[in-house]
């Protein structure tokens, strides 16, 4: 067991599944016996930062080469996350967002973690700051060239299969709950800037750019539900 393990932390994938795998360790630790808010986020920052600088730092890349067109893009997908919910406000409650496969729009978060400062700021750094570097490593910088070949090393950043781009789309879908129908917007969106810029760092910066103006909205309108 312990030299599978070990043999498993030395693949070539281990910088980009590894931190992805530990925030999806959370969010199912999270379910089973939710911690107090605090704690919670002292503790999600804190191992996923540690994750990172220890598994993924060799393979990070914050150069970007678009700039402004990934600030761009990434308030644009803001814009299209929080759309149909402002034009429909009941539209989220349907059977098809709510339901036993993708859960429910409900936040996470305690009504006393909602009012704490402490619990906001570090909700908000790991979803603008860590958070798109562990899912843009996972999902484009690694799962969108496996899935072309497995030995993703030799296949360049933003390499494009039609299965490839689907499958990562429909799978980042699947990770945003209910809220799955914006997800595979988003998911689309973010696949093509990686096609077209073949740039990890523009990923990272677009990807970040939406996540800070969702978390923004969150706080100042009150709306807790998008963060699950």
């Amino acid at each position: 067991m312990t030299r599978s393990l070990s043999v498993a932390m030395r693949s070539p994938s281990a910088p980009y599944v590894v931190p992805f795998g530990v925030l999806l360790a959370f969010l199912g630790l999270h379910a089973i016996k939710p911690l107090p808010d605090l704690t919670d986020q002292i503790l999600r920052l804190a191992c996923m930062t540690a994750v990172l600088l220890v598994f993924a730092r060799p393979v990070l890349d914050f150069r970007m080469e678009r700039w402004a067109i990934s600030v761009l893009i990434g308030v644009a997908v803001f814009g299209v996350w929080i759309a149909p919910d402002l034009l429909f406000p009941a539209y989220r409650q349907h059977w098809i967002f709510q339901n036993a496969i993708a859960g429910a729009a409900r936040t996470s978060l305690s009504a006393s973690g909602q009012a704490h400062p402490g619990v906001l700021a570090l909700r908000t750094i790991r979803a603008v700051i860590i958070v798109p570097v562990i899912e843009e490593l996972f999902w484009r910088a690694w799962l969108m060239r496996w899935l072309i070949s497995e030995d993703f090393k030799k296949i360049p950043l933003g390499a494009f299969t039609r299965f490839s781009f689907w499958a990562v789309a429909v799978l980042f879908a699947s990770e945003h709950g209910s809220y799955w129908d914006v997800g595979l917007i988003a998911g689309i969106v973010y696949n093509w800037w990686m096609i077209r810029t073949k740039n990890l760092g523009d990923l990272i910066l677009a990807h970040a750019v939406t996540n800070a103006c969702l978390c923004a909205y969150v706080i100042q309108a009150g709306k807790w539900e998008y963060w699950l």
